[in-house]
């Protein structure tokens, strides 16, 4: 692959992922039980790792990361556990769909770096699909156990602080 055409599938994959990090933090917002807000906010910090890795590679290769991220669907408004597993099942369905796009392009990658840092993070979107999968079917065990005797009650909020 030449550096030319390895800078613009990065540009275009890095697009696509920071569009999808976006969505789920829109999720994140409306997605009120602990367990899978938490795991939003696992999911979420995880992409911040894989952009940032993707930002450099971009600039280690002498380009700009792009700056305008791909546009997906707000999630399902609505409350309770109904409009949850939509929009669960809705983040399910896009890294399928984000996986489906990728892992042809980033198998024909020739730099050894950027394929096993592609496959690393596809390989890290696959765990996250299968955790949005598993809160569709009810879960609540994605991260771990509790240690606790006490299930958790109440939900979290779409805002936490104010500025």
């Amino acid at each position: 692959m030449k550096p030319q055409a390895l800078i613009d599938l990065l540009r275009e994959f890095t697009a696509a992922k920071l569009g999808l990090k976006r969505r789920h933090e829109a999720a994140a917002r409306r997605v009120g039980t602990y367990d899978f807000n938490n795991t939003y906010q696992y999911v979420i910090a995880r992409e911040e790792s894989h952009l940032d890795w993707l930002c450099r590679a971009i600039r280690d290769l002498g380009a700009e990361p792009p700056a305008d991220a791909a546009a997906l669907p707000e999630p399902a408004g609505g409350k309770g556990a109904d409009a949850q597993a939509t929009v669960l099942a809705d983040d399910a369905r896009m890294v399928q769909a984000f996986l489906d796009r990728w892992q042809g392009p980033a198998g024909q990658v020739t730099d050894s770096r950027q394929k096993l840092m592609l496959r690393i993070i596809l390989g890290e979107m696959l765990e996250q699909k299968r955790f949005f999968d598993q809160a569709v079917a009810g879960r609540l065990d994605l991260l771990g156990r509790r240690t606790g005797p006490n299930e958790a009650s109440g939900s979290v909020l779409a805002t936490r602080w104010v500025e």
